[in-house]
Order: structure tokens, then sequence, then C-alpha cells
């Protein structure tokens, strides 16, 4: 059993976002990795793919998500699941915050680039 308490170490600040890393393999989960997103209104994310289905539960605010060429909107309240291996993009319609689960070996792809990108926050 591991109790985790989050610590300024396991915050990272983007130009797009504040995660908090909560489970993850380098704070003794084995197989998930969660972390809580918050992002202010009018940012939009950069397009990318990650490697493993991530299920997101708006708990404030609401977002819109372009998934594989579909725009959706997610409220306070709802889960959002993306698939692996997909294009997205997500957009704050106002100021949004959530939980985030994965499989701890996730990884993401931006088009453009070489090769794959960890997740800080996820490690």
């Amino acid at each position: 059993m591991h109790v985790i308490t989050v610590s300024p170490e396991h915050v990272t600040a983007t130009p797009n976002a504040t995660m908090t890393g909560h489970a993850a393999p380098s704070r003794g989960s084995s197989e998930l990795s969660t972390w809580h997103v918050d992002m202010a209104a009018g940012i939009t994310g950069p397009e990318h793919s990650v490697n493993r289905e991530q299920v997101w539960l708006l708990t404030a605010g609401s977002l819109e998500v372009t998934c594989d060429g579909r725009t959706e909107k997610v409220a306070a309240g709802q889960t959002l699941v993306l698939p692996p291996d997909v294009l997205r993009r997500i957009h704050a319609c106002e100021h949004f915050e959530a939980y985030v689960a994965m499989r701890a070996d996730g990884v993401v792809t931006v088009p453009g680039t070489e090769g794959t990108r960890v997740l800080p926050w996820a490690q």
C-alpha cells in the first residue's frame, strides 16, 4: 500500500496548463498514472497523440476536444474517454479542472517532431 501526498515537485507548469501528479511509478504505482489538470480559459493545447487510452473527469468548467476530426464539448461532471494513438487537441472554453487516469507507460507524439515525449507528471 502507498499513500501519496502531493508536493511541489509533483507540479508541472507549462504554457498551456498546470498538471499535478498523483499516482505514478515514481510515487509507488506500478500500473497507473493519475494527475490533475488546471487550464485557463481560452488556452488551446498542441495537437498530439498519446499511445494509451486516457480518461478525463471534469470537475470544473468546460473544454472542447477535437479528436480524430470530431469536436465535442465536455462540461464539469462529465467524463471524456480519449482513445490511444489518435490526434487530439484540447481547448479550454472556460477555466477547467480535470482528473486524468492512464496506464503508466504512456508517451506523447507531436506531429512534425521526431520521437516520443514522456509526460513528466505521469512518470
